[in-house]
């Protein structure tokens, strides 16, 4: 299909170390639409696995998780393993349009459903062995819009030793932001707690994960 031969203007992020490319991939109309296919489709991790272990203590994780990707794929973060579910139908087209605009390919995607402003993420680096250090983490956004901080790990809790702003994005229903080399190595990422926001957003994290490097 010719959906998206439209070319989408693209936004540049940058700072020291930090390269991102920021862009409206879907319309309002087509994203609320994968948004509804995705609360139907997309099965999240509970019990044990919607855990994490941080510093030997064990806490559910504040926001849904899922994992979808080409069959046999595991993904470890957090020191837990997650065995990628088949792609569903929406998970498989919203990939294929990353690929269209972007020209990269994924093998993997992380769910992430954020119920409402009171969810969200700490600060965090994607800096997992498996992934493809070539290959840019695509982060489409569906439904509310939230604030994405980069933080440079010079400038950041009792080790900062340099003065380097925060670096935020508003990251929009429809939206995709793409996180290229070297940015996971310098900058963590959070997605703060924002209680003024009372509706969802799921984020999809395309990743290319390469069979056989195993820890």
């Amino acid at each position: 299909g010719g959906e998206f031969s439209h070319p989408v203007p693209w936004q540049k992020i940058e700072a020291e170390g930090l390269d991102c490319d920021y862009a409206l991939l879907f319309s309002k109309e087509e994203a609320h639409h994968l948004f509804k296919q995705l609360e139907e489709e997309v099965v999240y991790s509970t019990g044990e696995e919607a855990k994490v272990r941080l510093f030997g203590k064990v806490h559910n994780i504040p926001r849904k998780q899922a994992t979808y990707g080409d069959a046999g794929l595991t993904y470890t973060y957090s020191g837990v393993t997650r065995l990628a579910c088949p792609w569903t139908p929406t998970l498989e087209y919203i990939r294929d349009a990353v690929t269209k605009t972007t020209g990269q390919t994924f093998n993997f995607v992380l769910v992430n459903r954020y119920k409402d402003g009171r969810d969200h993420m700490g600060e965090h680096r994607d800096d997992e062995k498996e992934l493809d250090p070539l290959c840019p983490i695509a982060s489409v956004s569906l439904g509310a819009p939230r604030d994405f901080i980069f933080r440079h790990r010079d400038a950041r809790g009792k080790q900062s030793h340099r003065q380097i702003k925060p670096v935020k994005v508003e990251l929009v229903n429809g939206s995709l932001l793409l996180m290229n080399s070297p940015t996971n190595t310098f900058w963590y990422h959070s997605l703060p707690v924002r209680k003024n926001i009372s509706s969802p957003r799921i984020n999809l994290t395309f990743r290319r994960i390469l069979l056989g490097r195993k820890k």
